[in-house]
């Protein structure tokens, strides 16, 4: 466990330069899905298909694989000071290091709070108190080498839903942290920083952000988005969550913390911008939800940027963007199960289908090493794609089908093993479609569908659990590809589309949270993958947070594309009898 403060968390990172089991019987799959809106031309058509000779259902005996592994813990480059963390009380964790320049890896997130423990049959506790302790990780800097390193490369910032914000006026809070951190500076013999609404605007979306998805992090490289206004003397981000609205309080704690206090008395930096985010939290009532979030964004200028005052201005509300397909129906927060009996053991896992139409599952060991695969199901001969996801976020993993006769069918996962029966997600339409699955959404918990039509068109799908998917929204147009993907390519904390091309060529659709892809050039990230037939996903493979690609290729091979960095390394080969098997993607 980490060691944690009594009220508040302080977030930070520092950047610096340098087998088998016998199938069970299949029967038909059940519809739940309702009849769609009317809907534009070239959307698939939501007619009542006619049965399939043989719907599959996805069933399982229960397995023998080894106990689920434990949670994920944050990134890779906040682990030294998690560490210290969990051994040093009260101090704040000294950052961590990570490579510098645009390979660096995203800063590593903690979620906002702990989900609560099963019950074990013990005497209740006696209540608490006060309020339950909060997380902590390091914060984020940058170098002026970082800064020298960005010169050119802009990082888009997501929008952000509303869901579950308090739409209360911030200004109050606001000035007493711009308060706050100048007679600090005052009291240090400091120049007082100034305020500038625009580094604010990307602060307080931020802070909109990972309230909504209640989840502690940071945004990597921040200083490359527009609204930075290019700083030319260092870059500094803290964040705090509470369970009041103290928010002088929030500087109280930056103080405390070496690593924070470093950033508030740095003399480079002569404006900062403020994000304060409230939320329905109450510790007592949703102990899994605070009540205030806030985000400060320290930049040095040479020459201070336009719109730069000498204090905050009044009405400095949260904004509320329009509503948009990624915005998320329900709230979720996704629990930790245990996942040693079900189907599937980690997001990891490689699924396939073989020549008899059975589902296989091939259990991660870590360190790029796979079990012997498992049948998990049976009749999906007629699948044309299948797509491993937790679709549900009910902390099990599912199995997402797209059948040659046009429907989608979810087949939802049991901690206790097995499937649940078949729900008809997409009733017809879906054959010619070529598509991805994966959090697109930055602000959304649940997966969402991104599908491809034949006369080139792009459309985002809105995740409605087990409803009919008939919300959409166009997101691109002129594509081509014979396979979509969806990962992280470049490590900055955002869902990319990758697009293979029929000559293997691999374009790269970055993505920034929100529902269209980036509006720039599209590059080529890859070349010679014309006998790729399945491009998947992974992480945790060579280690914790890794980030890559398993790639199904026309010689019966698999091979692993390590991503973690930014950029596709050199491949290597994951060991196993592939031969006939259509790998899930």
């Amino acid at each position: 466990m980490l060691k944690k403060f009594a009220v508040a968390a302080l977030c930070a990172l520092t950047l610096v330069s340098p087998a088998a089991v016998p199938m069970l019987s299949s029967a038909a799959p059940s519809s739940a899905a309702s009849s769609p809106a009317a809907a534009p031309a070239a959307r698939p058509a939501a007619t009542e298909p006619a049965a399939p000779a043989a719907a599959p259902t996805a069933s399982v005996a229960a397995p023998t694989a080894p106990a689920a592994p434990a949670r994920e813990a944050p990134a890779t480059g906040a682990q030294q000071a998690l560490d210290a963390a969990r051994q040093a009380s009260p101090a704040v964790a000294p950052p961590a290091t990570s490579a510098p320049g645009p390979a660096a890896s995203p800063a590593g997130g903690v979620p906002a709070a702990a989900n609560p423990a099963v019950g074990t049959g013990a005497p209740a506790a006696a209540a608490p108190a006060g309020p339950p302790e909060t997380p902590l990780i390091p914060p984020l800097s940058a170098t002026d080498a970082d800064l020298r390193a960005a010169a050119g490369r802009v990082q888009a910032a997501p929008d952000v839903s509303a869901q579950a914000l308090v739409q209360d006026s911030n200004a109050s809070q606001v000035l007493a942290v711009f308060n706050a951190i100048n007679a600090y500076r005052s009291s240090l013999g400091l120049a007082p920083v100034k305020y500038n609404t625009t580094v604010a605007g990307m602060s307080q979306e931020w802070s909109n952000n990972i309230a909504t998805r209640e989840v502690i992090e940071h945004r990597a490289s921040f200083w490359t988005d527009p609204r930075a206004l290019n700083p030319t003397n260092g870059a500094g981000e803290v964040i705090a969550v509470s369970w009041t609205r103290d928010a002088a309080q929030l500087v109280e704690w930056w103080k405390s913390s070496p690593a924070h206090d470093a950033i508030l008395r740095d003399p480079r930096f002569n404006v900062i911008g403020i994000g304060i985010t409230f939320t329905d939290g109450n510790w007592q009532t949703t102990p899994n939800r605070y009540a205030m979030w806030g985000v400060v964004n320290f930049f040095g200028y040479g020459l201070l940027p336009a719109g730069t005052t000498t204090s905050p201005g009044a009405g400095i509300g949260a904004p509320v963007p329009a509503p948009s397909v990624c915005d998320p129906a329900v709230r979720h927060m996704p629990p930790t199960r245990d996942l040693s009996a079900a189907a599937i053991k980690s997001g990891s896992d490689l699924l396939s289908v073989n020549d008899y139409g059975q589902l296989l599952n091939s259990p991660s060991l870590g360190g790029r090493s796979y079990g012997a695969p498992v049948v998990i199901g049976g009749g999906f001969a007629s699948a044309l794609q299948v797509f491993l996801t937790d679709w549900d976020r009910d902390g099990v993993y599912d199995v997402l089908a797209q059948w040659s006769d046009g429907r989608v069918t979810l087949h939802a996962g049991l901690a206790e093993g097995g499937f649940r029966p078949a729900v008809t997600l997409g009733q017809s339409g879906w054959a010619g479609m070529t598509a991805a699955v994966g959090q697109w959404c930055a602000t959304n918990r649940l997966p969402q569908l991104m599908a491809l039509d034949s006369a080139g068109n792009l459309w985002l799908y809105q995740n409605p659990g087990l409803g009919d998917l008939s919300q959409r929204t166009l997101v691109g147009s002129n594509i081509a590809a014979t396979r979509l993907s969806m990962v992280d390519f470049d490590a900055d904390g955002f869902q990319d589309l990758l697009a293979l091309q029929a000559n293997g060529d691999v374009l790269l659709y970055r993505g920034a949270g929100v529902p269209a892809p980036r509006s720039e050039a599209r590059r080529v990230v890859a070349s010679g993958w014309s006998d790729v037939t399945a491009v998947r996903s992974l992480r945790d493979v060579t280690g914790l947070n890794s980030t890559g690609l398993a790639l199904r290729r026309g010689s019966d091979a698999v091979q692993y594309w390590d991503l973690s960095k930014g950029t596709l390394s050199s491949p290597s080969y994951l060991y196993g009898n592939w031969a006939g098997l259509r790998l899930a993607q």
